[in-house]
């Protein structure tokens, strides 16, 4: 096999960093972009293939925020959308996975399928850190009023002293998205905003707090 280029090596030390930035395997991002999971395994460290397709490339570059010519594209490539200025926005993945505003939603694989881009000083503004942010789906309709089933919602997984609000929390299996009541001792109470659903009233060992809900989008 012929030996690499300094471009083609460059391009998959810059795959490997950033894969290691965002906490993301190899195996995941090879399904992300529909291939083997040890399809980027072999690219990084056989060199096979010895470049990246345009569709599998655009992809990872869309979804880590940078542009393509890091992950290889060639001197004279043109995009047809300009990358965004380094540092002017933040990908934030979205999760293959929906917070059940219902009954209760089974948490399947958490894969990236895909990503929402904010402005990075927005996110300042916010108090937010990127690498603690993740979008996922609301499902059901318990939360109507406030969400609705098929928004996305924004969730900080930053360590805090816990509060009330909004909070996307798992019990058992089940991902549920539901306000918190920490006003009692010894109880967790988790509270939805459609009154047809009533609370529901667990110990605190019995519930992981996820994250924190800060934002939301959804369709008129």
């Amino acid at each position: 096999m012929e030996k690499l280029t300094q471009a083609e090596m460059k391009a998959r030390g810059r795959l490997l960093a950033l894969a290691r930035e965002r906490k993301i395997s190899l195996a995941r991002l090879s399904e992300l972009i529909g291939r083997n999971t040890t399809y980027l395994q072999q690219f990084t460290g056989r060199g096979s293939p010895r470049r990246l397709e345009e569709r599998d490339r655009r992809t990872l570059a869309r979804f880590f925020g940078v542009a393509e010519e890091e992950l290889g594209a060639p001197e004279d490539f043109s995009p047809l959308v300009p990358p965004a200025k380094r540092g002017e926005w933040v990908d934030v993945p979205r999760l293959a996975l929906g917070a059940s505003a219902g009954p209760g939603a089974l948490a399947h694989d958490e894969l990236p399928i895909g990503a929402f881009r904010f402005a990075s000083r927005w996110l300042r503004e916010q108090g937010l850190d990127p690498a603690q942010l993740s979008a996922i789906r609301v499902e059901g309709d318990s939360m109507e009023g406030t969400l609705r089933d098929g928004d996305e919602i924004l969730v900080d997984r930053s360590p805090r002293p816990l509060r009330d609000g909004i909070h996307v929390v798992r019990t058992g299996d089940a991902l549920l998205v539901k306000r918190l009541d920490t006003g009692r001792p010894g109880v967790l109470a988790l509270l939805s905003d459609n009154p047809a659903y009533s609370p529901i009233e667990l110990a605190p060992d019995e519930v992981e707090v996820v994250g924190r809900v800060v934002w939301k989008s959804g369709r008129l």
